[in-house]
């Protein structure tokens, strides 16, 4: 996966839809990209919320989060519902 510095909202739009695969554990679908208010020179803070996964969250923690066209990188993800997880980029 690209650095993690250099993504851009534009970089994740077009996989909205598709799967990311969590922690080796479960595929999470993309269902949000959004582009956050803020930032300062450089690449616009954003956000991405997945949908998917054990009935019992996983806890906020580094994942490794793999998509086949973005490889694997390392997240920083919040259960932020029953199902969904928040990745904050700033």
């Amino acid at each position: 996966m690209a650095h993690l510095d250099t993504l851009t909202v534009s970089d994740f739009e077009p996989l909205r839809g598709q799967l990311f695969r969590v922690a080796d554990a479960f595929a999470a679908e993309l269902v949000e990209v959004t582009e956050l208010p803020g930032g300062s020179g450089g690449r616009a803070p954003f956000s991405l919320v997945f949908e998917g996964g054990p009935g019992q969250p996983l806890p906020q923690a580094m994942y490794p989060v793999h998509h086949e066209r973005l490889g694997e990188s390392e997240i920083f993800l919040v259960p932020i519902a029953p199902d969904r997880y928040e990745a904050v980029f700033t």
